[in-house]
């Protein structure tokens, strides 16, 4: 058998993917993350007298402190088990990754596992994040300095 008709086999016996399901699944997923995020910030905004542009940062917090304990419980794995990508774009993914890596490493120790472990994927996310705010920033002043855009 030549590796083209293998490849023809391979195809014909593999399992179809549910690619709309998935996609229909995770959009659920991470618009009702995202929702809930949305009733933080109103209730920031309701009863600690935030403005809409000051509620944001410690809505984003709160919904990374929901996914840290949800993931603690192990209530988080199952979100993310039905709805992917759903629940790893939004930054409740973030919040997740952290600190599953904490648990996964604690038997190590505190600095040599907990300390180390945790920032193995948080740490690129955290610099590639502040360079890119740092850039999309740069570019924005560069803009309203010639006149493009106005601030």
């Amino acid at each position: 058998m030549d590796a083209e008709s293998y490849q023809q086999t391979v195809d014909q016996l593999a399992p179809k993917r549910p690619v709309l399901k998935n996609c229909l699944k995770a959009f659920l997923t991470g618009g009702i993350i995202c929702a809930i995020g949305q009733i933080v910030s109103f209730v920031y905004m309701y009863f600690f007298n935030f403005t809409e542009r000051t509620a944001s940062n410690p809505s984003v917090a709160t919904m990374v402190f929901f996914a840290m304990l949800l993931t603690g419980f192990g209530i988080y794995k199952k979100i993310g088990q039905f709805g992917g990508a759903g629940s790893a774009v939004p930054v409740t993914g973030f919040g997740n990754a952290v600190i599953s890596a904490a648990i996964e490493h604690k038997s190590e120790g505190f600095i040599l596992g907990v300390g180390v472990n945790m920032f193995k994927l948080a740490g690129p996310v955290i610099v590639y994040g502040v360079f890119s705010a740092f850039v999309v920033a740069l570019i924005k002043t560069i803009l309203v300095k010639m006149g493009v855009i106005s601030w």
